[in-house]
C-alpha cells in the first residue's frame, strides 16, 4: 500500500511543482483578482489568467503535443482567432464619426508613432528585428493585432506581449489623463467642436468596400484584419442581415474570447515570463503606448493652429485603437474642464481610425519582416 501511495505521489503533479511553478501560479492568481475584484478587461483577463494557471500546474500536458490547449492554440499559430474577432468589432462598430470627419484619420496615424519609436528602441536594446516589431505593435493598444503579429513573427514571446497589450488597455483611463493634461492647456481642452455631419446610409456602405480595396491593394499582409473588420461592419451597415451581424458580435465575438484568452495564457509558462527579457517588454510597451497618445495629442494641436480653434487637440489621444476606452477618456477629461462639452462622437473618429491604423501598421511590420 506504501509502495502504491508514493507512486501515486510520484506521478502526481505535487512533487513536480518548483519555485518558478508556484510564482507563476500566483501570478495567474493575482490577475484573476485584478480581473474579479477591480474588473480590469474581465472578458479577456480571467480567460487569460486561468490559462496561466492551468500551464503551470505541473505534467497536466494541455501543451504539448495532442493536448487540448495545444490543439486550441493553432487558431493563434494561423491567425484565426484574431481576424475572428475583427469580424466582431467591425459588426460593432460605428464608423459615422470617421465618414463625417475624415480629418480624423490623420489623428489615427498620428497616435501609431508609438509603434515604430518602441521597434527602434527594441533593436537599440538588442531584440531582433521580428521580436522589436512585436514589440512596437503593443503601442496600438491592441490586443488582438498585438497578439496576430506576435504569433507570426515573435510566437515565443507571445504570453508577455498579449499580457502587456491587454494590461494596457485595462489602464488606458489611468495613463492617458496625465499626458493629455500635461500637452494641452486649460483652454485648449475647453474647446468645444461643432457636430458632425449626418451620414448617409450609401456612405456607411461604401466605406468598408473603398477601405478593404484600398488598404489591402497597398498593403496585401493587412488582409486578415482589415478584410474581417470591414466584413463585419459591411453586414451592420446593409442592415438586411441582423442575424449574422447578431452571432458576429456575441456568439462568434465571446466564443473567440474566450479562446484566445485561454490559449494566449497558456503560452505563459515560467520559463517565457520569469526572463529578463519580459521586463524589457512591459516597459517598452508602456514608452510606445505613451508616445502613441502624445502623438495623437500633438498632431491634434497642430490640426488645431491650422483651423483655428475648431478641434480640440485632446481627441488625438483616442488615436490609439483602445475602442472606446479611450473616446470615453476624451470625453471625461473633456467634462472635467466643462461639463457642457461633448467630445465623445468627435474622439470615436480617431478611435476607429486607430483600429484601421494598428491593423495597417501589422501588415507593414509583417511585408517587412513576415
Amino acid at each position: 500500500m506504501l509502495e502504491i501511495l508514493k507512486e501515486f505521489f510520484a506521478a502526481s503533479g505535487i512533487m513536480a511543482l518548483d519555485g518558478k511553478a508556484l510564482i507563476m501560479i500566483g501570478l495567474s492568481l493575482f490577475f484573476l483578482y485584478l480581473a474579479i475584484y477591480k474588473k480590469y478587461e474581465p472578458y479577456l483577463l480571467i480567460p487569460i489568467a486561468f490559462g496561466m494557471l492551468l500551464v503551470n500546474l505541473p505534467k497536466n500536458g494541455l501543451m504539448e503535443t495532442g493536448g487540448l490547449l495545444k490543439l486550441l492554440y493553432m487558431g493563434i499559430e494561423y491567425g484565426i482567432y484574431p481576424s475572428l474577432i475583427f469580424l466582431g468589432v467591425g459588426a460593432s462598430t460605428d464608423f459615422g464619426p470617421l465618414i463625417a470627419n475624415p480629418k480624423s484619420m490623420l489623428l489615427g496615424a498620428a497616435a501609431q508613432l508609438g509603434i515604430f519609436f518602441a521597434f527602434l528602441g527594441a533593436i537599440l536594446l538588442g531584440y531582433t528585428a521580428l521580436e522589436a516589431a512585436s514589440i512596437g505593435i503593443i503601442g496600438g493598444a491592441d490586443g488582438p493585432t498585438a497578439i496576430y503579429l506576435t504569433s507570426q513573427l515573435a510566437d515565443h514571446m507571445l504570453g508577455p506581449i498579449a499580457l502587456a497589450a491587454y494590461s494596457y488597455m485595462a489602464l488606458v483611463p489611468v495613463i492617458q489623463p496625465p499626458i493629455i493634461k500635461l500637452l494641452t492647456t486649460k483652454e485648449e481642452r475647453q474647446i468645444k467642436m461643432k457636430q458632425l455631419r449626418p451620414v448617409s446610409r450609401l456612405e456607411k456602405i461604401l466605406f468598408p468596400i473603398v477601405v478593404t480595396v484600398v488598404v489591402i491593394l497597398l498593403v496585401p499582409s493587412a488582409a486578415p484584419l482589415i478584410g474581417m473588420l470591414m466584413f463585419g461592419n459591411l453586414i451592420k451597415e446593409v442592415g438586411i442581415v441582423p442575424n449574422l451581424v447578431e452571432v458576429a458580435k456575441n456568439a462568434i465575438m465571446y466564443t473567440v474570447t474566450i479562446l484566445i484568452g485561454l490559449t494566449v495564457g497558456a503560452k505563459a509558462d515560467a520559463e517565457t515570463l520569469l526572463n529578463p527579457k519580459t521586463l524589457g517588454i512591459i516597459a517598452l510597451g508602456l514608452i510606445a503606448f505613451s508616445i502613441g497618445t502624445a502623438g495623437g495629442v500633438l498632431f491634434g494641436k497642430l490640426m488645431c493652429k491650422v483651423t483655428k480653434g475648431q478641434i480640440n487637440p485632446m481627441i488625438g489621444a483616442a488615436g490609439v485603437s483602445a475602442v472606446p476606452m479611450a473616446a470615453r477618456v476624451v470625453q471625461k477629461v473633456g467634462q472635467e474642464e466643462d461639463p457642457s462639452n461633448f467630445l465623445l462622437m468627435h474622439a470615436m473618429g480617431p478611435n476607429v481610425a486607430g483600429v484601421i491604423g494598428s491593423a495597417i501598421a501589422a501588415g507593414v511590420l509583417l511585408n517587412f519582416f513576415g
